[in-house]
């Protein structure tokens, strides 16, 4: 399975547009090599980066969702994907772009292939979701970007 996106490669920068210094919104993504057996898809966007003065378990969870149908290939840009939306740190059921408040930082967008379907409700957590999933990945893959803030 693999995850690709035509705005940033593997390890490379996310363009701002994508951030809280842009327009905020999701990059495209890109979905190949599903398993067949696959029943849904899990998208998870964090970033462990943070610093514990800001989030005591420096963690950020920036978009969350699941229960994606296995045939989905791409997730355009700007768009909320057709699967059931959890809960970002924020507290929002969309995507939060990277917002760095120290220095640069990984972002990982991480896919999931599992073989049910989660019987979770809309606005579940990232800690809910990957409990749930626990015993059910068929499959999984990264696509790591990184960000930091421009300089005033």
């Amino acid at each position: 399975m693999k995850l690709t996106s035509p705005a940033f490669s593997e390890g490379g920068k996310i363009p701002s547009k994508f951030t809280c210094e842009g327009e905020n919104i999701n990059p495209e993504l890109q979905i190949s090599g599903v398993p067949s057996g696959a029943k849904t898809l899990v998208l998870i966007m964090d970033d462990p980066d943070v610093p514990e003065f800001v989030r005591k378990e420096r963690m950020y969870d920036h978009w969350v969702v699941f229960n994606l149908y296995p045939t989905t290939t791409k997730i355009l840009e700007n768009s909320q994907p057709l699967g059931v939306p959890g809960k970002n740190t924020r507290g929002t059921l969309d995507y939060v772009g990277p917002c760095p408040p120290d220095r640069e930082h990984r972002y990982f967008f991480k896919l999931y292939a599992l073989d049910i379907e989660l019987s979770l409700s809309r606005g579940s957590t990232k800690a809910e979701v990957e409990a749930a999933m626990e015993k059910h990945i068929v499959s999984q893959t990264q696509l790591m970007g990184r960000y930091e803030k421009h300089q005033k």
